[in-house]
């Protein structure tokens, strides 16, 4: 009776084993499936490094002011911009560059400093010193900034601030744009609602200091 006993466990732990030896086998040898990782949307500059500052040539500040004397307000120049790694599909790009310190009145909205849109899907770059006011050959249009004009202004953080961070926003879209040149920010965003394949950001710093108070020196 103890040799039956003995040989049915030992039968049991047989079977037992033989069963679980493929699928352990299986899940030694065979590597697990690995997600299809597409790259994200990547934005540079050679003008400046991510989160670091805006060099004075393109900002408001290009034109240096006399010591003590009234800000002297430049447009600036753009900055060549590059990017890579386009998700399939891509249409058109937008890009958006704005203050994310200024909050006028306390408003939702901050302040923009430069829209571009219908940029061609096939493109990777915008070249330096886009000029205001005029689309490019290629069909890129450039929407209204803070000043209501269709152009590039650089960032013009006060004097009586700490440096303001603006955000180099580039989105690719499956799908052309159906609007004017200098269209507003706002409707350029509700025409994007829906057809954003991808979107990345670049950020740059840039703040002033005051200007140094008069001198309170007196000629006796």
């Amino acid at each position: 009776m103890r040799m039956r006993i003995a040989w049915g466990l030992a039968a049991a732990a047989f079977l037992l084993a033989a069963s679980m030896g493929p699928a352990a086998a299986q899940q030694g040898n065979t590597p697990p499936a690995r997600p299809n990782v597409t790259p994200p949307l990547k934005l540079t500059t050679p003008a400046f490094r991510d989160g670091g500052t805006i060099p004075l040539k393109y900002t408001c500040a290009a034109s240096t002011p006399p010591p003590g004397g009234p800000m002297n307000i430049s447009l600036g120049v753009s900055p060549l911009l590059q990017w890579s790694n386009v998700p399939k599909g891509t249409q058109s790009f937008v890009l958006i560059l704005h203050d994310a310190d200024a909050h006028i009145a306390k408003a939702f909205e901050d302040i923009p400093h430069w829209v571009v849109f219908n940029i061609p899907g096939d493109a990777v770059s915008l070249p330096e010193g886009l000029k205001p006011d005029a689309p490019l050959e290629n069909g890129t249009m450039q929407g209204n900034n803070m000043m209501r004009r269709a152009a590039y202004q650089g960032p013009c953080a006060p004097s009586d601030h700490p440096p303001h961070h603006y955000a180099f926003e580039l989105y690719a879209l499956d799908k052309k744009l159906d609007l004017p040149q200098g269209a507003a920010r706002d409707d350029i965003q509700k025409a994007m609602d829906g057809h954003v394949l991808a979107a990345t950001v670049y950020i740059g710093i840039f703040g002033r200091e005051a200007a140094p108070p008069p001198s309170s020196l007196q000629v006796r």
